[in-house]
């Protein structure tokens, strides 16, 4: 995804939700249509977008069908795959499911020295962070050990290894959303960059979290030039040992914060730096090095670190659509207490089991990573209305819902129609690729009736054309009218 076309993608789909949440909000009764009304098709035609490009399915949350077309063919979703996924999770796994990070060692404890190597066990913690290590790095400075003379062994055998690459999806592995999953996933693999432009000192200062031990900053130089485009301007460059800029700040920017993907650093390296790091800030030393190792039977557990429930995590993944957590809750639905080593294929078959389950036709069905950030990923807008329509009538629907954006209110949807009638009346999950545009979730009508509304836009040519599927995501929406019979 270039930055151009995200830019344009948020601005026309803004305008589509605009339009479909008002014709919804403002509906009394709704009519059962099947096919695009002639409005719609006409227009797609003047686009050269062929109908075969949308698929739409709107019904009442009893699941009487409202408006329908390609409902039943499989589209790219995009990011409307994470409700797939975390809905999945929360009947598989139960809304109050946590990820367990395991401390042992091996040796002895002798006065204040661990006599042996510290072993960290990963659990597959979706949102393992440094403030998290630094808790347990207390606790373990508690139990009386302040240096470790063995090596620190990092146990990440309960994912499967991966050939993949971060830069694989679109040649850009400094992007956040290109994070990949780890066992011992720590703050997403990312470094959060705080800029603080000083006139009088004609310098930038730059504050780096989470803290990382033997890494450098070279603060970029200061300009004086308009802030637009800034984070494209600075050419942020992570490599192993430091963070420098090919470009330049601008003292218009005033304090900013910039998140990059460390992908330069494996996931051995990176949890190292911030490990050392808190361990000194501790008062504690280790003499050793840090590498992979499973734990062995005679390791003796020291502590124990339990995530957030799954029924916050999931609020993380679809209220900011978080990609490499939901691709961890993917690979999760495949863990089991004699688990070894699991991987998205086998989370993906749990995924496809649950929704067959439910007497969804997956035949067409594929998933890949759970999170739509994927071309493999294949869903029909009838598959996530029935996800949609299960869900509310599941007991964990409070927490489903609750993980969506609230447009004109906060997540993805903070900014989005603030001053439209749909503000704060429909729970609505986004999805965007540079030729997908799709929308899922619920809207709560005029006269108080819930409905769950999926559209998706696929084009083969909206690559070139940038907002081409957007445009026809737009158009479908001003013409739901056409579905709607108005108070």
């Amino acid at each position: 995804m270039t930055l151009s076309f995200r830019l344009i993608s948020r601005y026309v789909l803004l305008v589509a939700m605009t339009s479909l949440m008002a014709s919804l909000t403002a509906c009394s009764t709704l009519h059962k249509s099947a096919g695009l009304p002639a409005p719609i098709a006409l227009s797609l035609a003047k686009l050269s977008i062929p109908q075969t490009a949308v698929a739409l399915d709107i019904r009442t949350l009893e699941g009487r069908p409202l408006a329908f077309h390609n409902h039943q063919v499989a589209f790219q979703p995009a990011s409307v795959l994470k409700l797939v996924t975390t809905a999945a999770a929360l009947d598989i796994l139960g809304p109050n499911h946590r990820w367990t990070t395991r401390i042992h060692m091996s040796g002895a404890i002798v006065g204040d020295v661990l006599q042996g190597n510290l072993i960290i066990e990963g659990g597959g913690d979706p949102r393992l962070a440094h403030e998290d290590i630094a808790r347990l790095l207390r606790r373990l400075r508690a139990l009386g050990v302040r240096e470790i003379q063995g090596d620190l062994l990092l146990d990440r055998t309960l994912f499967q290894s991966t050939n993949e690459h971060a830069a694989s999806f679109d040649g850009l592995p400094h992007r956040a959303y290109n994070a990949l999953p780890d066992a011992l996933l720590l703050d997403a693999k990312a470094i959060s960059l705080r800029f603080y432009p000083d006139a009088q000192t004609q310098s930038v200062h730059v504050a780096m979290e989470p803290p990382m031990a033997n890494f450098v900053i070279h603060a970029p130089n200061l300009d004086t030039q308009p802030c637009a485009g800034w984070r494209e301007k600075l050419g942020a460059v992570v490599d192993d040992i430091t963070v420098h800029f090919t470009g330049s700040y601008s003292l218009d920017c005033g304090e900013r914060v910039l998140v990059v993907h460390a992908n330069a650093l494996n996931h051995v390296r990176y949890f190292d730096a911030v490990f050392r790091q808190l361990w000194q800030e501790l008062g504690g030393s280790i003499a050793g090095v840090t590498r992979e190792e499973k734990k062995t039977e005679t390791a003796r557990l020291l502590l124990e670190w339990e995530s957030v429930t799954l029924g916050y995590i999931i609020r993380d993944i679809n209220k900011y659509s978080n990609n490499v957590m939901a691709r961890q809750l993917l690979i999760s639905l495949a863990n089991t207490p004699t688990s070894t080593s699991i991987g998205a294929e086998a989370g993906a078959a749990r995924a496809i089991t649950w929704l067959s389950s439910l007497g969804i036709n997956t035949q067409s069905t594929v998933i890949e990573n759970g999170s739509g950030l994927s071309r493999n990923e294949r869903l029909s807008a009838e598959a996530l209305g029935a996800v949609l329509l299960h869900e509310w009538k599941s007991p964990f629907m409070p927490e489903f819902i609750a993980s969506m954006p609230i447009v004109g209110l906060d997540g993805t949807m903070r900014r989005s129609l603030t001053n439209s009638s749909a503000k704060k009346q429909a729970h609505i999950k986004t999805g965007s690729l540079n030729d997908v545009a799709s929308i899922a979730g619920y809207v709560k009508t005029k006269s108080g009736q819930w409905v769950s509304v999926v559209c998706m836009v696929n084009h083969p040519e909206a690559k070139s054309l940038h907002n081409l599927a957007s445009e026809a995501f737009r158009l479908i929406s001003m013409h739901l009218k056409t579905f709607l019979i108005q108070e």
